[in-house]
């Protein structure tokens, strides 16, 4: 048996937080109900306590006001009751104003999905798509699970790529700082010692020297440079054209990683969508704007015209030529035995696990790449430093 902490709601509106046992956390949520509560989270102490921020309405706010409101209504509240609950409960100042104006839209008459499309910062152009097509078909309680799960499964993979970067850019934070140091800080020390003894340097050394007496003395022309360049990269990367050759340049470097991860959030999105009853041409436009590399969202635009033209999905897809064989394979599976969406979802599942292998094998190799680089440049300015020492050996007395 586990013990639960949860969050939960009267029918009246009353907040109530505890502990409850239960073999997991379903059949805690089945207790729960059965005692006339509505469970709006159940979670395992020792997993940690979702954390919140009232800054802004973020992502993880998001997930908590889908989690939420799919609960209340999942119970029979109607819709307006299950919003007012959530603007009473909520945590963050930002989403409680947030929730208070959709239900002003609401209670003014607008339709949910109309009230949500006021706020396009917080609710995405898919987001607001499914919740249309859950209002037009009568299952908009199942919609908000199915966006719930969305939600969860797209954290869950941001979070790993994530952790996975995490030792990476501090191995070159430190790394970096560390030869900063050297050149900046204990080279100067030496270089006056040497300079007093008037002899002559090892070549390493001479060239070690004037790199850290250029950095010591032009250090803000290095520092305007970086910066410099940051803001041209930028500032090109914002244009339509260099955008391209970015993501061009990404592709060449990384594109395995880059595939699976745009293979992944295009299907599983493509596949959320019809399974929530999108129209297939709707469904695609949405899908395409989730994929960030420009090429292939680019490939992408000829499938809608295909779809148009009666060749169904999963020819226009092959001849775009972006995809994985297996994930092209697959989808015409889908399509041939009508189970299109479903398909889709496994296509994500199986690209989104084979993402995770591909950048820990990515981080298994940067890592020790890494490592030696930053050997390399140490153990030069090292080798320099003793190379100058045993010089001084040489000196006439």
């Amino acid at each position: 048996m586990t013990i639960f902490s949860y969050r939960a709601t009267t029918r009246e509106g009353a907040v109530v937080e505890g502990v409850i046992e239960a073999l997991d956390e379903r059949t805690a949520v089945e207790r729960l109900r059965a005692t006339g509560i509505i469970p709006l989270s159940v979670t395992a102490p020792k997993k940690g306590v979702r954390r919140r921020f009232s800054v802004r309405f973020s992502r993880g706010d998001l997930l908590t006001f889908t989690t939420e409101l799919s609960a209340l209504l999942s119970a029979g509240l109607p819709l307006d009751r299950s919003l007012n609950i959530l603007s009473e409960i909520s945590e963050s100042s930002e989403m409680k104003g947030i929730v208070q104006s959709i239900l002003k839209s609401i209670r003014e008459g607008s339709a949910f999905s109309e009230a949500l499309q006021k706020h396009p910062e917080t609710f995405p152009r898919l987001y607001v798509n499914m919740i249309r097509a859950g209002e037009a078909g009568g299952v908009l309680d199942v919609v908000l699970d199915k966006l719930n799960e969305f939600l969860e499964t797209t954290k869950e993979l941001k979070e790993h790529v994530f952790s996975a970067m995490i030792y990476p850019a501090i191995l070159v934070t430190t790394g970096g700082l560390s030869i900063l140091v050297l050149l900046t800080y204990v080279l100067p020390k030496f270089s006056v010692i040497f300079s007093e003894l008037g002899t002559s340097l090892p070549v390493p050394t001479q060239v070690l020297l004037t790199v850290s007496t250029a950095l010591k003395t032009y250090w803000w022309g290095a520092l305007l440079l970086i910066i410099g360049s940051y803001l041209v990269l930028r500032s090109s990367i914002r244009t339509d054209e260099g955008r391209k050759r970015w993501d061009s340049l990404k592709l060449k470097l990384l594109g395995s990683v880059i595939v699976k991860l745009e293979t992944a959030r295009f299907c599983r999105t493509l596949g959320t969508l019809l399974k929530s009853g999108v129209p297939l041409l709707q469904a695609l436009n949405n899908s395409r704007d989730v994929i960030s590399n420009r090429i292939i969202a680019s490939a992408v635009d000829s499938v809608s015209k295909g779809v148009k033209e009666g060749k169904g999905i999963a020819v226009p897809l092959s001849n775009a030529g972006v995809f994985p064989p297996l994930a092209l394979s697959m989808i015409k599976v889908g399509e041939e035995t009508g189970q299109l969406d479903t398909m889709l979802i496994k296509v994500a599942s199986t690209y989104e696990k084979s993402l995770k292998v591909a950048i820990k094998r990515f981080v298994g190799f940067i890592e020790p790449a890494m490592i030696l680089g930053m050997g390399v440049v140490i153990g030069f300015i090292v080798l320099s430093m003793l190379m100058a020492i045993f010089s001084i050996t040489e000196i006439p007395f």
